[in-house]
């Protein structure tokens, strides 16, 4: 829910916009610039009454006013577990989500998937009210989590991600046209690992940039490709069993001595 705070911050905003001043402004309202200005401060008195007034002047009405409030709200980067708990509890609610992530028009989803109207609507106000979208009229919404948005590792949606999918996305050859499967080992300094992870962020960036730019192309020119993309500190459990060090704790960290260790001697 919006502050008094957060509207007047959207009306300051669009009077800027405008290049209406606080003077300007005043003379509108028949008001001392002076009290437009303590209207306007931080913990300004701003009544219903005078934001009506103030809309008019911006030929602007309360829906307006709302939607700029909400498109300044941040963005969610991710679920709480109960959240995520009550999206993965039906699977065609997390397809549903799952089409918003990809921003498919309302109807899109309910042409390609088994879903009546009514259902699909009830799916849409159900992540409406778990904050996930905003509903808006015709069965439009708004996303309401950020570009950076993941699913809560080890959260619900992963798990079930990891129960009923992993299989089913690996059990093929990656053969196919625009296919591909890499494995990579390396070692990699802990300082690095880092920014190493920010590019591989940036490489879904923008496939899914591509994914939105492509949605003005034919239906009969895309193709449903999913980008899994994982790094961790593993090593494969055969291989792990062949180490000198097998018998050591997993993952241990190389002792670290608490004074340097004394000079070779020449």
């Amino acid at each position: 829910m919006s502050s008094t705070r957060d509207l007047i911050a959207a009306l300051k905003a669009e009077l800027k916009l405008a290049g209406i001043t606080y003077a300007e402004l005043a003379q509108h309202l028949d008001l001392a610039e002076s009290s437009v200005k303590r209207m306007f401060a931080t913990e300004g008195d701003l009544p219903l009454s005078r934001i009506d007034e103030v809309l008019r002047v911006l030929k602007m009405d309360f829906a307006d006013l709302a939607r700029r409030v909400a498109d300044a709200q941040p963005l969610r980067r991710e679920l709480s577990e109960e959240q995520e708990q009550a999206v993965v509890k039906n699977p065609k609610l997390l397809l549903m989500a799952i089409c918003c992530l990809s921003q498919w028009p309302f109807e899109q989803v309910i042409t390609t998937y088994d879903f009546d109207e009514a259902e699909a609507i009830g799916h849409l106000a159900h992540l409406d009210r778990l904050g996930f979208i905003e509903l808006r009229p015709l069965n439009r919404y708004r996303l309401l989590v950020a570009k950076t948005f993941r699913w809560r590792p080890g959260g619900p949606v992963m798990r079930f991600f990891r129960e009923h999918a992993v299989d089913d996305y690996f059990d093929c050859d990656f053969d196919g046209e625009g296919e591909r499967l890499m494995v990579v080992h390396g070692q990699i300094g802990h300082n690095l690992i880092t920014a190493f992870n920010e590019r591989l962020e940036r490489v879904t960036q923008d496939f899914a940039q591509q994914h939105l730019a492509d949605q003005r192309l034919p239906p009969d020119q895309r193709r449903p490709y999913t980008l899994v993309i994982a790094v961790r500190s593993w090593l494969f459990g055969p291989f792990a069993a062949l180490r000198r060090d097998a018998a050591a704790p997993a993952r241990a960290e190389p002792a670290v001595p608490h004074e340097p260790p004394s000079p070779l001697p020449r």
